[in-house]
């Protein structure tokens, strides 16, 4: 496998031992409730992905096995969607991660996060070759089911509303509300997703950039002052590990643009 970028920004916050990892889990798996792992091999695991060690995350996760898998599936699907730069390369990342979920679902079928991940990687793949080939390559009903299923597994799972509400802003996006709806898509449960997501996680950056980014795709420029101004707050968030702190940098990015 080609070189993994390191993590760019100062990690020193980031870096948890296994005693303040345990003190902080609730809040840093408050967006994918993944529960505290027993084995420490795989605690370890989440340790390096906290820290921003994306590529020891994904080797310790798959070394452990069983629950580790899913950390290595988050460290992989992260570092893809923000540095990994050939976009070849990270479409290859997402459907190993795609894959491995869809392994994890039939190991362990009430895991919410073999499901989870497996509908994240997809949806980025989809971003990737476009939205519109991954319709018609199907891959809407599967990002869609496997998104819904979360929910059902683990009602308080903020990142699969954030996901699924995207899901029926990027359909609408790009078919309209019309065909919209033989995609499943609908404007008001994609709105209410966004909305949910932020309860459940009210310091959430990545939830606000996205309900900025949906009601902008749903209602057009109408929304757009909201939009920024979600932005805004979504770039003064404070981060608790690396991957908020990616998530709050794009923010910002997206802000000066």
């Amino acid at each position: 496998m080609a070189k993994w970028t390191a993590f760019p920004y100062d990690n020193s916050a980031f870096v948890y031992d296994l005693a303040g990892l345990k003190k902080h889990w609730a809040r840093l798996h408050k967006g994918d409730a993944e529960p505290w792992p027993k084995d420490e091999a795989v605690q370890q695991a989440w340790i390096h992905f906290h820290a921003g060690d994306f590529k020891k995350a994904v080797d310790a996760g798959l070394k452990a096995g069983g629950a580790g898998i899913n950390c290595a599936n988050k460290a992989q699907a992260i570092y893809a969607t923000y540095l990994e730069k050939n976009e070849k390369t990270k479409l290859e990342l997402f459907l190993e991660v795609a894959e491995r979920a869809e392994g994890r679902q039939a190991e362990e079928p009430k895991d919410a996060n073999g499901y989870y991940w497996m509908a994240y990687a997809l949806g980025r793949y989809g971003q990737g070759i476009s939205v519109a080939k991954a319709l018609a390559q199907g891959l809407g009903a599967k990002i869609k089911g496997a998104l819904e299923r979360t929910i059902e597994l683990a009602p308080k799972h903020a990142d699969a509303h954030i996901a699924l509400g995207a899901f029926h802003a990027e359909v609408i996006d790009k078919v309209g509300k019309l065909l919209g709806k033989t995609q499943g898509a609908d404007a008001a449960t994609g709105l209410k997703l966004f909305e949910q997501a932020l309860k459940l996680h009210p310091d959430c950056a990545i939830a606000r950039v996205e309900r900025a980014n949906g009601l902008v795709m749903i209602e057009g420029d109408k929304r757009m002052a909201e939009a920024e101004k979600l932005y805004a707050e979504a770039a003064a968030c404070e981060p608790v590990d690396a991957m908020e702190c990616l998530d709050i940098e794009m923010a910002k990015e997206e802000l000066e643009d």
